[in-house]
């Protein structure tokens, strides 16, 4: 992959989302569509973005019961995504249904632990250990249930690539100056994280929030 930033586009509406693309599409490798896009724009807003001739990302974080799971990954066939995520949380059964429904050219990976959260946030959900032992019992667990790979903050990346060769892993939450955001806790750099052996880097609102997206698009592109 020449550029592996792919651009979230989580903006409610559809034109201020495709001039943002079109802007920076030059720039970036992809783009990511999570729930806040795909609930305002669902398939027509996917098909208008896929227009703009850069792969999809699908950030829908599938979880539910196996079939289910599997029936959706089924319906999104028609939007030809690149990838699309699912939570390891939904286990073994649920990952295997998944990655089998899916398209022939669609990577499908696990999200393990949202950088939003960190140990203490786990502790009170009753998950035992700290986020990196959480991160890595996630993996071992898509890795054995045949996905792609998985997503990860950059804090566990490194050793996830170490355990998992040719893995496939997407991190979010990336800071080009490594400083927690908003929300986002477990956070890196972009430059950090790619080489720690980051797949996919998801980034933003350090693009799409600053006051020139095209050239805060380049500067993290040169950085890589």
């Amino acid at each position: 992959m020449s550029n592996p930033v792919y651009l979230a586009l989580d903006l409610p509406q559809l034109a201020g989302a495709k001039a943002l693309a079109e802007k920076v599409r030059g720039h970036v490798g992809g783009l990511k569509l999570g729930l806040e896009f795909f609930c305002a724009h669902g398939a027509h807003g996917v098909h208008e973005i896929r227009e703009l001739g850069l792969p999809v990302f699908l950030d829908l974080k599938l979880h539910d019961i196996p079939n289910t799971v599997a029936g959706a990954m089924q319906a999104l066939h028609v939007l030809e995504p690149a990838i699309v995520t699912v939570h390891a949380g939904g286990g073994r059964a649920m990952m295997e249904d998944a990655k089998a429904a899916a398209g022939e050219n669609c990577k499908v990976v696990a999200v393990t632990l949202l950088t939003s959260m960190d140990g203490r946030d786990l502790e009170r959900t009753g998950v035992a250990g700290t986020a990196h032992d959480q991160v890595m019992r996630l993996a071992g667990l898509a890795q054995d249930a045949g996905l792609d790979g998985i997503v990860c903050s950059g804090h566990e990346v490194k050793a996830v690539h170490d355990s998992w060769r040719d893995g496939f892993f997407v991190v979010p939450g990336l800071r080009p100056g490594g400083k927690p955001t908003a929300d986002q806790k477990r956070v890196v750099t972009p430059r950090q994280a790619r080489d720690d052996g980051a797949s996919v880097l998801v980034i933003g609102r350090p693009i799409s929030r600053a006051d020139d997206p095209l050239a805060a698009a380049r500067e993290i592109e040169a950085t890589l």
